[in-house]
């Protein structure tokens, strides 16, 4: 008894860190509390795989994904779409001329007409896109270079741009507006445009009215993009002491004669600063509208494509291109998600047969090892 209570004594001095001659106070425990989270007694689901779950998952998610994957490769094979290449790599090309003789430094437009024919019409809307490839506008200096501050209508950023426009900031001692190697490589400032004419029997061409109106982002034409003065239709004098982008033939306030599609604001700018994320891209140039449901909108025929070839790709050996396209409820044409569901869905549905003969096969004589003797 005695050797007991000395024994739990000297047990309850170690846990309640009784303090003696030289001692250091209480000595806290270790232990976790004892609460259902600290002591994992929550309540868990572990779901048990078997046959019976993994199997039905498999052929559920086959037959799902294969219908949805057919669908939409249907839907992307219907919109109808017609490239040309009007680079002018080859010598046959009409553009070979202009692709040759044309650099950065020429004063003098080059123009060309490309010849082409529809095989079929093109009913609904027609969008119009400019193509380029191996033009890398994902690289990292390149998507830095701008000043978003400038582009919103900040008075302060106009005349003091960011320091990331560099080596694109500063022109002649002026500020450029806008500024940045994204602004200064613009397609379309550099007037390298497109127009489309339909071949009559007769010989004559009719052109093709072509939209600039509604080709930007709703966000980016009202939110992002504003013009320094507001309201101010005077956009001359709103950036007088600003200097144009190197490579601009003209500056920002001379883009477009209509005061709601001119400085900041112009839709072929603001399309061209929302960079693409691989090297070979489109954006949206014009929009040839519907205008009688009689008549398509691009009837079969002959056109014409004539281009003012301002832009030279040769230094980075890409390409230009001219799209036409339609589109659907899911947008342009792009077979890719249409064929990955059906890939997905093919795989599942093959690895649940497989599973199914395996399991039909190897299940029972586990499960017959399984019973005791």
């Amino acid at each position: 008894m005695m050797a007991s209570s000395y024994n739990a004594k000297e047990e309850d001095g170690h846990h309640s860190g009784a303090s003696g001659p030289g001692g250091g106070g209480a000595i806290k425990s270790k232990k976790p509390d004892n609460t259902a989270f600290k002591q994992q007694r929550l309540p868990a689901w572990q779901p048990i795989l078997t046959a019976g779950t993994v199997l039905p998952a498999f052929f559920v998610i086959g037959l799902i994904f294969i219908p949805i994957g057919i669908g939409l490769f249907v839907t992307s094979n219907n919109i109808k779409e017609f490239e040309i290449d009007y680079t002018g790599i080859d010598m046959s090309s009409p553009c070979f001329n202009c692709s040759q003789t044309y650099s950065w430094n020429s004063t003098k437009p080059c123009m060309c007409s490309v010849p082409f024919t529809l095989d079929q019409p093109f009913e609904s809307n027609v969008f119009m896109y400019y193509g380029l490839s191996n033009f890398y506008q994902n690289h990292r200096r390149y998507v830095k270079s701008r000043d978003d501050s400038q582009l919103n209508g900040d008075k302060s950023s106009l005349t003091n741009p960011s320091k990331e426009c560099e080596p694109y900031r500063v022109n002649e001692d002026k500020p450029i507006a806008p500024c940045g190697a994204i602004a200064n490589s613009l397609f379309n400032a550099l007037q390298d445009t497109l127009e489309l004419f339909y071949n009559n029997p007769n010989g004559s061409l009719t052109p093709i009215d072509l939209s600039k109106k509604g080709i930007a982002w709703w966000t980016d034409k009202n939110v992002k993009f504003r013009n320094p003065g507001g309201s101010n239709s005077n956009l001359t004098a709103v950036f007088q002491g600003t200097a144009k982008p190197v490579n601009w033939r003209k500056p920002v306030y001379e883009l477009d004669s209509d005061p709601d599609n001119n400085g900041f604001i112009n839709e072929d700018f603001i399309v061209w600063m929302r960079t693409a994320a691989l090297p070979t891209f489109r954006k949206l140039y014009r929009i040839i509208e519907k205008k009688n449901n009689l008549i398509p909108t691009l009837p079969r025929g002959n056109y014409t494509l004539r281009v003012t070839y301002n832009y030279p790709v040769r230094s980075f050996e890409g390409h230009k291109r001219m799209i036409l396209s339609t589109i659907s409820w899911m947008g342009g044409k792009n077979p890719f998600l249409g064929i990955a569901y059906i890939t997905v869905g093919s795989v599942c549905f093959f690895l649940g047969v497989v599973l199914l003969i395996i399991h039909h096969k190897y299940g029972n004589r586990n499960n017959s090892a399984d019973i005791p003797n």
